[in-house]
């Protein structure tokens, strides 16, 4: 009896320490393994947070940069429309001073001009005009063929305008005067002033082929040929040089 007695003890108390057996310890590793995942999550959470916000600033500059181009462009517009006005206003402005010009041009030469066709000596076709409105008269003369009155007002051009720019060229047309008059003679002599005094003229080809004209008219051929063979050598990539190739051809076929 007593032996059943102890050996029931014995199981209550082996059944108790079972029943109130400490729990066993964690793993470290899953510890660990648990606190890198924890940390992993706070930086992709802090990682993500801060591209968003990165994001919200490039949109931000782009968006204040797209604000500043449209008020730029807005500007140019603005300067564009501006710069046309004033563009046309200028436009109107000259046209009208041209205008004004060339009608007094016209009153000037004609007043200045007597009822014989002829320029009192020694005065300018527009008295109190500059250089270009009486070089422009003079040209104007030649072209209507009125010849004579076109030889004096350049005459005058020279004497009253010597530094003018155009002085060359008021040269070369008073010996064109004379040359389309028939005064081949004088035309000549007047052509080689060009040549002498304005050597850096662009009339300085046309010039001599009007002198190798002159002399084909006079018929000193071979003084036509000498000057017309010049200008082609001299000046060969000119209007004049490939005008005085006519020539030359011409003379050939005539036998002169």
């Amino acid at each position: 009896m007593r032996g059943a007695i102890t050996t029931a003890a014995l199981a209550v108390l082996l059944g108790g320490c079972a029943l109130f057996q400490p729990p066993p310890q964690e793993d470290p590793v899953q510890i660990r393994l648990a606190e890198l995942d924890r940390r992993l999550q706070n930086l992709e959470r802090i990682i993500e947070n801060q591209g968003l916000v990165q994001l919200t600033q490039k949109v931000a500059a782009l968006e204040r940069r797209a604000d500043q181009l449209q008020g730029r462009d807005e500007e140019l517009e603005y300067e564009s429309a501006d710069t046309a006005e004033r563009q046309r206003l200028l436009y109107a402005d000259l046209d009208s001073r041209i205008q004004e010009l060339e009608r007094s041009l016209q009153n000037r030469g004609s007043a200045s001009v007597l009822e014989g066709g002829t320029l009192p000596p020694g005065q300018l076709p527009v008295p109190e005009g500059t250089d270009r409105d009486n070089y422009q008269v003079a040209f104007e003369l030649l072209k209507e063929e009125r010849y004579d009155m076109a030889a004096a007002s350049f005459q005058q051009f020279l004497v009253a305008f010597p530094d003018s720019e155009l002085v060359d060229n008021a040269q070369y047309w008073l010996a064109e005067s004379y040359y389309a008059s028939g005064d081949f003679e004088q035309a000549l002599r007047d052509f080689q002033t060009v040549i002498d005094d304005y050597p850096r003229s662009s009339k300085v080809p046309d010039a001599l082929l009007k002198m190798g004209l002159c002399n084909y008219s006079l018929q000193r051929w071979d003084a036509a040929r000498e000057t017309l063979s010049r200008v082609q050598q001299e000046y060969a990539e000119t209007t004049a040089a490939r005008l005085a190739g006519q020539y030359l051809g011409r003379m050939d076929s005539e036998g002169v």
